[in-house]
């Protein structure tokens, strides 16, 4: 059975007005989504404030994009949302946002390396950079995919960030961890050059980070 979030409305609502006080987004950009227990999607909808949202304000489509409650319209980013359910049973949220150092690195088509050991326990890894690809289509979706095998986020090249994990909150907190490790690095090298963690060190956090990836306690 796919994985799935419970009480998925407001865990996607408390999470989209966190991500907004973090500072991860601006306005109405970004978007939040969690698997229900019957495979359906609770997202968020589109060009609506987060500090205004609320659960009538939230949208359920079923997988392939259908929707089946909710009088807005999804994300725009529906699609994004869709191929990561779709590709990836072991995921119960997914979370896109732009936040400002990480997008640094998406519109240089510069991968975050993984230089810092919590980084690679709830990321996986260097964060990869996808191919460019439009906004809202399904090709930026499938790039994203790509991106993300083995990994807990990935950079939208000239967009932002996209994240994946169990539930809402814990993909909000690998998605602040990728941008505050942005913001370190683009620091660390005004002063020098980082220095990566070691290959093996990764590799021993691999099986951690795969424990990561699905536990929601």
């Amino acid at each position: 059975m796919a994985a799935f979030v419970e009480d998925a409305a407001n865990a996607v609502l408390a999470a989209a007005k966190d991500m907004l006080a973090r500072g991860l987004v601006e306005g109405t950009a970004g978007n939040i989504s969690a698997r229900t227990e019957d495979g359906n999607l609770c997202i968020t909808p589109s060009s609506i404030d987060y500090a205004a949202m609320t659960l009538e304000d939230l949208v359920t489509v079923d997988p392939a994009g259908k929707v089946i409650a909710g009088t807005r319209s999804p994300s725009s980013e529906l699609a994004l949302h869709l191929a990561c359910y779709a590709a990836y049973d072991d995921i119960g949220s997914v979370i896109h946002s732009h936040p400002v150092h990480a997008t640094m690195f998406a519109v240089t088509h510069e991968p975050i390396p993984s230089c810092i050991d919590e980084f690679s326990i709830f990321v996986g890894g260097e964060v990869r950079v996808t191919e460019y690809a439009a906004s809202g289509t399904p090709e930026l979706g499938s790039q994203a995919v790509a991106a993300l095998k083995d990994r807990g986020a990935a950079l939208i090249a000239n967009h932002g960030m996209v994240a994946v994990g169990p539930t809402p909150d814990k993909v909000l907190h690998i998605t602040a961890l990728v941008e505050r490790s942005a913001h370190i690095l683009w620091g660390a090298r005004l002063i020098g050059a980082p220095h990566p963690l070691p290959d093996d060190v990764n590799a021993n956090f691999a099986g951690v980070y795969g424990f990561m990836r699905t536990y929601k306690g």
